[in-house]
């Protein structure tokens, strides 16, 4: 291809250097998606017909669990084609369009966390006044400007991205179309979209963090006030699920995010974004089934009502 034609398409090489695993890593990533789904389905579900789980944090969770099966959907089933046929040809405006959708969904995950940090707080610093703040009308404006906002932020690199030259090659060695491998390929200045991505990632990722460190920081101190042990035991266990949930998003944003110097064809890189982007949505249920009790004994009902019906 030579410099003077502009590239229209890109090739996807996802896991090239695997060969000999692949099937076992399209079983792999298939039984992982199908879990993802079905698992994140159940949380909506539950939430859905069951009104004791229709308060706030529920509604919340919901809400993360709908953003979780999107994001997956949005990469996983073309990552399954590609391990299946060897590459995927994927065109540069389904390109632009994948990587939308995965940084509209990543700023509403962290968004969705900072949420229900601040809802937590609510609960356990303002018992009194929780269910007179945390009113439906207040739930909705959080639950609408996440969206919103989530869906607005990666607007501008998307339409910067549309506005690059690529001159070829056109083969990214990667699964899905992430930020830097795309940038690689331009023969354009791409100072503009590199500066605009990185303060509109401090913006998404930065702030919530901040937000939850400072919800939880109030949060510990109110329960280290507590004079039981039981009561303090009591009051942490309403937020221990959703402070794991916490820990596991942002150590595995930092973990992918963290190390410019690696190369985005790497094998470690490759593994990194599993991890984010399979992984994590797939512990998320997992996390509130385990942890949260009022969660099991509800999703026990429900089985209980299938089953004898």
């Amino acid at each position: 291809m030579t410099n003077n034609t502009m590239v229209k398409e890109f090739f996807l090489l996802g896991f090239n250097g695997h060969r000999n695993l692949k099937i076992a890593l399209f079983l792999l990533f298939y039984f992982l998606y199908l879990s993802t789904v079905s698992g994140n389905a159940v949380i909506i579900m539950l939430v859905c017909l069951y009104r004791n789980l229709q308060s706030p944090m529920y509604v919340f969770m919901s809400n993360l669990a709908l953003s979780d099966i999107i994001l997956t959907t949005n990469v996983v089933p073309n990552m399954l084609a590609i391990i299946a046929h060897g590459k995927q040809v994927i065109s540069l405006n389904a390109c632009i369009a994948q990587f939308y959708f995965y940084g509209a969904l990543a700023s509403m995950e962290c968004f969705l966390l900072m949420v229900m940090s601040y809802d937590r707080y609510l609960a356990v610093c303002k018992p009194l006044h929780y269910s007179q703040i945390m009113d439906i009308k207040l739930q909705k404006c959080l639950i609408t400007t996440s969206w919103l906002t989530s869906l607005s932020v990666p607007v501008l690199p998307a339409v910067l991205m549309h506005q690059l030259n690529f001159c070829g090659p056109n083969t990214i060695d990667h699964f899905f179309c992430d930020l830097a491998p795309i940038l690689q390929l331009s023969c354009s200045d791409t100072s503009i979209l590199q500066t605009e991505s990185l303060i509109a990632s401090l913006h998404v990722v930065l702030l919530p963090f901040l937000f939850i460190i400072s919800s939880y920081i109030h949060i510990f101190i109110t329960i280290l006030q507590i004079s039981s042990a039981q009561g303090r035991q009591k009051t942490f266990s309403t937020c221990s699920a959703h402070l794991l949930v916490v820990c596991t998003y942002f150590l595995t944003i930092i973990t992918v995010y963290s190390d410019p110097s690696q190369t985005y064809s790497s094998n470690v890189n490759k593994a990194r974004s599993v991890l984010y982007i399979v992984l994590t949505p797939l512990l998320n249920p997992m996390i509130y089934a385990l942890r949260n009790k009022e969660i099991k004994d509800t999703f026990q009902k429900m089985l209980f009502n299938v089953l004898h019906k």
